[in-house]
């Protein structure tokens, strides 16, 4: 099996599997990668050091979001567990490198896009913590984690390329976006097809919407891991989804 990609996904809130556009684009991303043997998902909705893993059995999924209806607290993904991937990700870290193994289950920062890319829940899955949201240390880790995709293991930062909640103003699906939002998206789009990790990694600094694009930066550091994970780093994406939900960017790329 040739190596999988590494993915960053922009995940958005449980309703976002009831837009017909974002469940045709991720249907489509899916489709067009081969069928990964399990799948390691790093969320934004999960920052703990150090690194912990999440079940290794099917747990019961995590509903760490308010004010949906019901509907959406009573989906279900049952997809198996992952031990020997918890093994092989234990393995991979240094010596000095401390990881904790909990009975989390799955987030909406997982289990929302997995539903729609492989809604049959046969694939194994494991969901590991952020264990921080610095760029140079997510890259390093996505680094370590690289040759998991040569074993079939499809890598998943789930995040959100803007992710602006307090300062939106119009609450509709398919609200007009922000000035803010606009041209964070731009810049970051510019960027990934340059393959400048370094300007990328700078965004605090260097990105135009900042701070109202992000706030705080847990839905943009998935980003890190995912272009740490990928065979060159500072090659161009593949940025298969784009357009906004909400006034949000749901910018989401494949890195080779």
């Amino acid at each position: 099996m040739s190596a999988l990609p590494a993915l960053f996904l922009s995940h958005g809130a449980p309703p976002l599997v009831d837009n017909p556009a974002w469940v045709a684009q991720l249907q489509q991303l899916a489709a067009d990668l081969p069928r990964p043997r399990a799948i390691l998902m790093a969320s934004a909705h999960w920052e703990s050091a150090p690194l912990m893993l999440g079940a290794t059995e099917t747990v019961p999924l995590v509903y760490d979001f308010g004010g949906f209806a019901q509907r959406y607290y009573e989906v279900q993904y049952r997809a198996p567990g992952a031990p020997e991937l918890a093994a092989r990700v234990e393995k991979l870290m240094p010596g000095t490198e401390h990881v904790v193994r909990t009975n989390r289950g799955l987030d909406h920062g997982a289990y929302v896009p997995l539903s729609v890319m492989y809604p049959d829940a046969g694939i194994p899955v494991l969901q590991m913590s952020l264990p921080t949201l610095e760029p140079d240390r997510l890259l390093d880790l996505g680094r370590r984690l690289a040759p998991l995709r040569d074993e079939g293991i499809l890598i998943v930062g789930s995040g959100f390329t803007t992710h602006g909640l307090p300062f939106l103003r119009d609450w509709s699906e398919d609200a007009k976006a922000p000035g803010w939002s606009r041209e964070f998206d731009h810049w970051a789009a510019e960027a990934l097809s340059r393959g400048a990790v370094d300007e990328l990694a700078d965004f605090r600094r260097l990105a135009p919407g900042m701070p109202y694009a992000h706030p705080t930066i847990e839905h943009f550091a998935p980003m890190f891991l995912t272009l740490g994970a990928s065979s060159n780093p500072g090659q161009p994406a593949d940025q298969p989804i784009e357009g906004f939900w909400m006034g949000l960017s749901k910018r989401s790329f494949v890195a080779a």
